[in-house]
């Protein structure tokens, strides 16, 4: 028999038992839609993580005080996990710089201090807002920020600040431009720089020397942080482990135990996001393959039926001359065909399901090329889906083919 005789008699199957052989399509179309989904946000989240990763400095490195002892294996955790932090009134200073400074391979370096819940006056009106404040020296160089207008601060500036785009445009009534003037805790600032869109948006940053006489208990050469940026990211590794030895014997500490200091790197931590990415994606992977073990397992099901419904058929076949690789091909073609038929509705599904998830407010979805199914997906969804009705068909169709005419014909 010719191939388009195998799939005319295929399809004749396929349309004869139409409730059993949907039923069973159905189980196919949940599983191709949700891996391929799935597939697709995997896609989304990456491209989103990339376009983060582009405007992020890699070679940035941060000392923070305390340190948490859970997180000793993880670097870049000192901050926010685990259950036990050790000198957790421990401050950096002038000191610790300077022994920064002997660490090689380093750009610029300098410390900052924040507050938040300062009281912000703007023509008539109060908001409570984060300020942080910087070494102006070098902080221009430190920061890949983006400029809606105006300057990012400089070297001889004093009571100035830099605002992010949704104090200058969203956080007051009246928007806020170049060269108007803020009242921060009483005192005046003027607004020399207006970040772009997305670059630190409620930001409000300014000289150091400046914050340090509106926000409480700040003391000049005493810092909330010391940013580091090494002048090669290949370079971030050991600088991050040299700043640790370096301080380690500054501040007279023996042992992890007695760390009052935590070093973090934004190389490690895109590293782990995406490792954690890598791994949520193939655990939802294969929660959704279960769907389509269970669609294999109805596809087969159905083949040993349809064979037993075909017995007669198969006989008189047989009787006419046909081979048992016909009557294989048949039913092989006839099992491909429902996998064919739930890959392709599996991929419609997935479609739909993709064109709500921008809907959702993830982040995640909305990276610069949106959430779409790409095209290679689709063929590999229905690839796969044929694939898997191939497989669950080769025992029925091996079955059907062993038949013996006579005792086929005698079936009931």
């Amino acid at each position: 028999m010719r191939k388009s005789t195998y799939l005319k008699l295929a399809t004749n199957i396929l349309v004869h038992s139409k409730i059993r052989s949907w039923l069973t399509i159905i189980g196919i179309v949940i599983g191709v839609g949700s891996v391929v989904t799935i597939m697709a946000l995997s896609d989304s989240m990456e491209a989103d993580m990339e376009e983060r990763l582009a405007d992020l400095d890699l070679t940035l490195i941060t000392v923070t005080p305390g340190y948490t002892q859970a997180m000793s294996g993880f670097r870049g955790g000192g901050g926010g996990f685990g259950s036990s932090t050790s000198s957790s009134d421990a401050e950096l200073t002038d000191k610790d710089i300077m022994a920064i400074k002997l660490v090689e391979n380093i750009g610029y370096i300098y410390g900052q201090i924040a507050d938040s819940g300062l009281e912000v006056y703007f023509m008539g009106e109060t908001a409570d807002l984060s300020v942080t404040g910087v070494d102006p020296q070098v902080w221009q160089y430190t920061v890949t920020y983006e400029l809606e207008s105006g300057r990012l601060l400089e070297a001889t500036d004093n009571n100035v600040v830099v605002i992010g785009y949704r104090i200058a445009h969203e956080m007051y009534d009246q928007e806020i431009g170049l060269n108007r003037l803020l009242a921060i805790e009483g005192r005046s600032y003027r607004v020399v720089g207006i970040l772009a869109e997305g670059e630190s948006d409620s930001a409000i940053i300014m000289p150091i020397d400046s914050a340090v006489d509106i926000i409480d208990d700040a003391e000049t050469d005493v810092f909330d942080s010391i940013v580091v940026k090494a002048d090669d990211v290949d370079n971030v590794e050991t600088v991050v482990e040299d700043i640790e030895e370096k301080l380690m014997i500054s501040r007279h500490v023996m042992n992890d135990d007695d760390r009052d200091f935590s070093v973090s790197d934004s190389l490690s931590m895109a590293e782990s996001f995406s490792e954690m990415m890598a791994s949520f994606t193939i655990f939802l992977g294969a929660i959704a393959g279960v769907s389509l073990v269970v669609g294999s397992v109805g596809i087969a099901n159905t083949m040993f039926t349809s064979v037993l419904e075909r017995t007669k058929e198969i006989g008189t076949m047989k009787a006419i001359g046909a081979k048992n690789s016909d009557i294989m091909m048949i039913f092989l073609f006839n099992s491909a065909l429902v996998g064919f038929v739930g890959g392709v509705l599996g991929i419609v599904l997935s479609l739909i399901l993709t064109s709500f998830f921008p809907y959702l407010g993830l982040p995640m979805t909305r990276s610069s090329t949106g959430m779409t199914v790409a095209p290679d997906l689709m063929l590999l969804g229905i690839g796969l889906a044929m694939f898997i009705g191939i497989i669950s068909g080769i025992i029925p169709a091996y079955n059907a083919s062993k038949m013996k005419p006579v005792d086929a014909l005698r079936y009931e």
